[in-house]
């Protein structure tokens, strides 16, 4: 039947999400679950941080819509992550951290990889309310501070109730408790894929 189609998944190829607030660990545990796959973590934050440095196409359109606080509008991310997973280093699989935040951004990445998001592994990482406000506290990013964070975790909130029951019907879902030391729900992460 010809080559298979850029969007179709190879077997045993390893597709996963990481969901959670800001401050509930999504970037750490992301990096260090990709390098003990061997797999690489893409990261949209990282990913249109870079283009702006470079002053990419991209970076250009995106530098200030993020220097308004504003969201990078889902054409340009897509368009971003589908050249970025036709990587040659994305052919065993890939972890997203940061994408998708919405349905609709869920919806499209449907298109992206295939028709169907059922092989897809979601991690939803669960980290109580106080813990996450403190952790930010400790970060020095500008939209880290007062209440900007406030603004962060109800803009979450609001768009990712829905990215869950989303997700939870269509793919494996896993919430895992992110209030404990780093190593420890690695651990669990990987004895949840071991178990695909």
């Amino acid at each position: 039947m010809g080559g298979a189609s850029p969007h179709a998944a190879p077997q045993g190829r390893l597709r996963i999400i990481f969901l959670g607030p800001p401050g509930a660990g999504k970037g750490t545990q992301a990096v260090q679950l990709a390098a003990s796959l061997g797999i690489p973590c893409i990261s949209t934050g990282e990913m249109l941080r870079d283009a702006i440095a470079r002053q990419t196409p991209l970076g250009i359109k995106a530098e200030p819509i993020m220097a308004q606080g504003g969201l990078v509008p889902d054409d340009l991310l897509l368009a971003m992550i589908e050249e970025r997973v036709r990587g040659k280093d994305c052919e065993n699989g890939y972890i997203l951290d940061g994408f998708p935040r919405t349905v609709p951004q869920a919806q499209a990445l449907e298109g992206l990889v295939g028709s169907s998001l059922s092989d897809l592994v979601v991690f939803n990482m669960d980290v109580p309310r106080h813990e996450l406000l403190r952790r930010l506290a400790g970060r020095q990013r500008h939209d880290d501070q007062g209440p900007a964070v406030l603004r962060r975790l109800s803009e979450y909130d609001e768009r990712t109730v829905p990215l869950i029951d989303y997700f939870k019907s269509r793919t494996r879902f896993y919430t895992v408790n992110g209030y404990r030391d780093v190593e420890a729900v690695q651990q669990e992460l990987r004895s949840l894929l071991d178990q695909r």
